[in-house]
């Protein structure tokens, strides 16, 4: 066995973002985003411009704490946290366009959300799987909206309690630089 297939990898894996769901979402969520303010807010408004930011900081965010994760876990938790915090913030955007507007807000229970949360167990799920209800009156499409976050930020929060039980077993990458350090002076001294 050479000394390299003993040794611990340094900079583990990372990446792979595109296959996580929470980014597949995340990524819904922007393109949707973008669709519903051109439709039904003024470009000139400041609350379009925040609305886009804030759904591209969920996406965004998710694939650069995905990238981060080689060299810092602490990272990856912090942009994945913030991930989710830009998603709950374009969330209360799409509630407070529905009860400014006098529109309801369906309950989770309502048939319109069940049929649209069924939407998101579809292998090939995209912008496309979700067009008609986007692209359908001002209530559905912020309704619709409302469901896609929620789902998402589900998805962020298992992924964020995952990570958070990993960083606990394994620890970060100071912790995994200092323990490849000592292994290497050990087999160094027993050479």
């Amino acid at each position: 066995m050479t000394d390299q297939q003993k040794s611990p990898q340094l900079i583990p894996p990372h990446g792979g973002y595109r296959e996580l769901q929470s980014y597949q979402m995340a990524e819904i969520v922007y393109d949707a985003t973008v669709v519903f303010c051109d439709r039904f807010i003024s470009r000139r408004s400041r609350t379009h411009d925040q609305m886009v930011q804030a759904a591209r900081s969920g996406k965004q965010n998710i694939a650069e704490g995905c990238m981060a994760s080689g060299t810092s876990k602490k990272f990856e938790l912090k942009l994945i946290g913030v991930a989710r915090a830009s998603l709950e913030e374009v969330l209360l955007d799409f509630q407070d366009y529905l009860r400014q507007k006098g529109l309801a807000l369906w309950s989770k229970d309502h048939p319109k959300a069940r049929e649209v949360r069924r939407l998101c167990y579809r292998k090939d799920r995209s912008y496309k799987t979700y067009k008609t209800y986007v692209e359908a009156s001002p209530e559905t499409a912020a309704n619709t909206m409302v469901c896609l976050i929620h789902q998402t930020n589900y998805l962020l929060d298992q992924q964020l309690r995952t990570l958070e039980k990993e960083f606990l077993k394994k620890g970060g990458f100071t912790e995994r630089l200092y323990r490849t350090r000592i292994q290497a002076r050990n087999r160094s001294r027993n050479r």
